[in-house]
């Protein structure tokens, strides 16, 4: 046999070139190995190539919480139907109410504990009955759009004849937190009932739903003052309201972003959908009237200097929401609507400490 005589470089190509074949498998992976993302919905006109799945889905990160990894399986629906296991909502129905008690409290004195623990409670109660309510009503709605269609309603999970059952018991409970102020605040408060349940109707009459949700969730602005003094301030809590609801504006048209083409396409409106390309501007715009009202409010109940300063530090966090957002990116989305209980909680301090200091 002759032996032919190869040159060391050669030897050495060759050598690479085998263990790169061999090894090919581990570096190219198998079709079936790869996670492809499809929307859910699409039609003939609106058909997307699939698209490699680089991150986490955050429509399919909201439905694993600790509800469904600890709570008994009987319980989960009723958790993702009131969504206690999400409880961003509750803050932004809470702080309205923490504002006002606070603005309402002596010079000098923190608010009163008792009816921040009720306004606490209440705020949980009562956000978890609107949120049955707008699954109630939005059921259809819900089947058809990617981040809601596995509602409790809307998969089948609950039954509406449960669902009206569990409504019951959160009125229920929410009727007892109400009872315990006092009757001028009764009054007042029962009367937001109205708007809890005409919210979810506006999204198909109205781009303004948003503007409904404002002035439902900030209702507590008005309560607030009225369980202290048993009356209203209306110097004082109009504009401390109107702040609270150009605020809701801000951080629900950023939320209402991530369901605009499933709205769009089956027919949701929101000022998402209205504001377009001009959402930015235009909630700066919106900003700058919740700084605003914020500032005429503390004026009016003659808080002192570390408001201001502490107000002062909102306006940029919300600045930094509006103007940081990515309107097509749903993660983004959700951390800029999640911190809005850091703006909150700055505007609750710096009306305390305008009182104390």
């Amino acid at each position: 046999m002759v032996r032919v005589w190869t040159s060391p470089l050669v030897q050495g190509l060759a050598l690479a070139r085998r263990r790169y074949y061999a090894h090919a498998r581990y570096l190219i992976p198998r079709v079936h190995d790869v996670h492809v993302h499809h929307r859910i919905f699409s039609t003939s006109s609106d058909h997307r190539p699939p698209q490699l799945h680089s991150e986490p889905n955050p429509f399919a990160l909201e439905k694993h919480t600790w509800a469904e990894k600890h709570a008994p399986k009987w319980m989960v629906p009723y958790i993702q139907l009131s969504r206690i296991n999400r409880p961003a909502g509750t803050y932004m129905l809470l702080w309205p109410c923490f504002w006002s008690t606070a603005l309402a409290a002596p010079v000098g004195a923190l608010p009163d504990p008792t009816l921040l623990a009720l306004f606490a409670t209440g705020s949980l109660i009562m956000r978890s009955a609107g949120c049955t309510i707008n699954d109630m009503w939005d059921k259809d709605f819900d089947k058809q759009v990617e981040r809601t269609n596995q509602r409790p309603l809307a998969s089948g999970a609950l039954t509406y004849r449960q669902a009206w059952t569990f409504l019951g018991v959160q009125l229920s409970a929410g009727l007892a937190v109400l009872l315990q102020l006092n009757p001028y605040s009764i009054g007042l408060g029962a009367t937001s009932l109205g708007f809890v349940v005409a919210y979810p109707y506006m999204k198909r009459i109205t781009y303004w739903p948003q503007a409904m949700l404002g002035l439902t969730f900030n209702y507590g602005a008005l309560v607030g003052w009225a369980a202290v003094h048993g009356s209203c301030a209306w110097s004082v809590v109009l504009p401390l309201y109107a702040a609270g609801v150009s605020w809701t504006l801000v951080y629900d048209t950023l939320y209402a972003h991530q369901d605009k083409v499933d709205d769009k396409r089956v027919g949701i409106k929101s000022t998402a959908l209205l504001f377009g390309d001009h959402t930015q501007p235009i909630l700066n715009g919106f900003a700058a009237a919740a700084v605003a009202g914020l500032a005429s409010a503390g004026y009016m109940a003659d808080l002192s200097a570390p408001f201001y300063m502490g107000l002062g530090l909102s306006g940029l966090q919300l600045a930094w929401q509006v103007n940081t957002a990515k309107l097509d990116d749903p993660v983004n989305l959700q951390h800029r609507f999640g911190s809005n209980k850091w703006f909150g909680a700055i505007v609750f301090a710096s009306i305390v400490a305008g009182k104390v200091l």
